[in-house]
């Protein structure tokens, strides 16, 4: 029966031994192979003092390996926290501090970054991965020595569905990052939903975009193998190369896609689909951002034969909301709604004072699933501010999660989101969506992608700047945009300047970096 994370594993290896649990470049892991190898992960693990309910930290580049790290670290009994290997050692250091973290995962080519976490005075019981003698580390074990270890059953961890599984860090408000924590019962709902949701198949081909520190790696990671489908790991460098990136759906033959939109936007304009044989892809599931409506639309007419879905949820739920796009909307130019609440899921539409608001009227979403998250990992001022709880009967309450984004629900019971709370500024008195601003950019034929963000004037006021990136062959000026924004918003609400930029500042995600953006970042201006 299962009812942990790792017993996924452990039912697909039943199931399906030989098919490809995971594939990466030229290497394969069958399920099989896949259960065995996590075995002698999770015995070197235990015999290294890691214990049931502890963070190990997952410190590695896309590879077959942090696929192993994961389900081994699952079946030690452990919680796995993925560290962003791009990230700066500073930032790692909080993180593996703030957790906790006694041992860590890495191979060959985060040596510079392990050096570097030394740097940063941080000292590790265990480290996995290298081999030889490091300052940060007492123990050292090398992917040859695990490959060694006994694979034969290990003896239960005796961790139940409510403990903890992994935590996702996030940025937080302060600069400190926030650690998301969820249970195997959170993760295995989310799994089981998507799933159904998307009609996951074992013959299906899932690729897998998303880093390993952002959550939506989690439906290639659980609802794949759920199955018994195979993963497809997307090298980095082909993240960043669309014509490479599409040439592997082709070969790998790519039955389901899920990402930002950006991943897709790349794709569309840069890819050369028109070269490409994609008629694999059956799903496609975005979510994270916006899609421009002209790109989403430009993309659906290229691949006729798929499903697009555009997909909701913060990475405290894993996800919630799910909307099938028709493909004969009435409206091809406007905004594609959130969509539903899905299965065993409430939602709420409340106003500044926790009461529901009519429908059509904008409020913010509260969400009470089986797959939200158990809280923040030691920030129990944030979880008091996360949570609402809504008293059913003397003896039963449900509990919210305080998404903070602001939605309206409109006639037939569709979600539009409107924005972030936080999104939302006031300068000179009027209330500002600044999310309103950039679609209203994204319109402009010239324009690729937009994002405006806060600025702050001399008297303290907020001002508001925007930055675009423009379509290939496309040019437009500042006065042109402006008057294009001024066409569709009041005045207010026109940016004081507007740049146009080669790229943006992005996360590791794939997300424009707005915050960057508004502590100056350097963007590079077209002359």
């Amino acid at each position: 029966m299962i009812f942990r994370l790792d017993h996924i594993l452990a039912a697909s290896a039943e199931k399906h031994p030989d098919q490809d649990a995971f594939r990466f470049m030229d290497q394969a892991l069958t399920y099989a192979e896949l259960q065995r190898r996590a075995t002698q992960l999770a015995r070197v693990l235990r015999e290294n003092g890691v214990a049931p309910s502890d963070r190990v930290g997952i410190y590695l580049h896309k590879s077959l390996e942090s696929a192993l790290a994961v389900y081994g670290i699952l079946l030690a009994g452990a919680a796995y926290v993925p560290l962003d290997p791009a990230a700066p050692p500073r930032r790692t250091a909080d993180i593996i501090r703030d957790c906790d973290i006694r041992c860590v995962i890495t191979h060959r080519p985060r040596l510079r970054g392990v050096k570097a976490l030394s740097a940063e005075s941080i000292r590790l019981d265990t480290l996995i991965g290298l081999d030889g003698d490091y300052d940060i580390a007492t123990t050292a074990i090398s992917w040859a020595e695990v490959a060694k270890a006994p694979h034969d059953m290990l003896p239960d961890s005796g961790v139940t569905e409510q403990d903890l599984a992994y935590i996702m860090y996030t940025s937080g408000s302060t600069g400190m990052p926030k650690g998301i924590m969820h249970t195997h019962h959170s993760g295995l709902s989310y799994a089981r939903l998507a799933a159904r949701t998307y009609g996951l198949r074992v013959d299906d081909r899932l690729a897998n975009f998303a880093p390993l520190h952002f959550d939506q790696s989690t439906f290639e990671l659980f609802a794949g193998p759920l199955v018994g489908a195979t993963t497809i790991i997307v090298p980095e460098p082909h993240m960043k190369f669309p014509a490479s990136l599409s040439q592997l759906v082709a070969d790998e033959q790519i039955t389901i896609w899920y990402s930002v939109p950006y991943a897709l936007i790349q794709l569309l304009l840069r890819g050369m689909l028109e070269e490409r044989d994609c008629r694999a892809v059956r799903w496609v599931l975005y979510g994270g951002e916006p899609f421009p409506p002209k790109h989403l639309n430009a993309l659906m007419a290229a691949w006729p034969h798929a499903t697009f879905s555009n997909v909701y949820g913060p990475a405290e739920v894993n996800q919630c909301t799910y909307y099938h796009i028709p493909r004969n909307r009435d409206d091809v130019d406007a905004p594609v709604p959130i969509g539903r609440i899905w299965d065993n899921t409430t939602g709420l539409i409340v106003d500044e004072d926790d009461q529901p608001v009519d429908d059509g009227a904008i409020g913010e979403l509260l969400v009470c699933t089986p797959t939200m998250m158990a809280g923040y990992w030691a920030r129990p001022e944030l979880n008091a501010q996360a949570f609402f709880t809504r008293q059913i009967l003397p003896e039963f309450e449900e509990i919210y999660y305080r998404t903070g984004d602001l939605v309206r629900r409109d006639a037939v019971g569709l979600l539009h989101f409107i924005g972030r709370k936080d999104r939302q500024i006031k300068s000179r008195g009027f209330r500002i969506e600044l999310d309103e601003i950039e679609a209203t950019l994204c319109t402009h034929p010239a324009v690729e992608e937009a994002a405006v963000y806060p600025t702050s004037a001399e008297d303290g006021d907020q001002q508001i700047a925007a930055a675009v990136t423009l379509r290939p062959n496309h040019t437009v000026d500042e006065t042109t945009l402006s008057r294009h924004v001024r066409k569709a918003l009041p005045a207010y609400a026109v940016p004081g300047s507007i740049v146009v930029v080669t790229s943006f500042p992005r996360t590791t995600s794939g997300k424009i970096d707005r915050r960057a953006l508004q502590n100056g970042a350097i963007i590079l201006s077209i002359a």
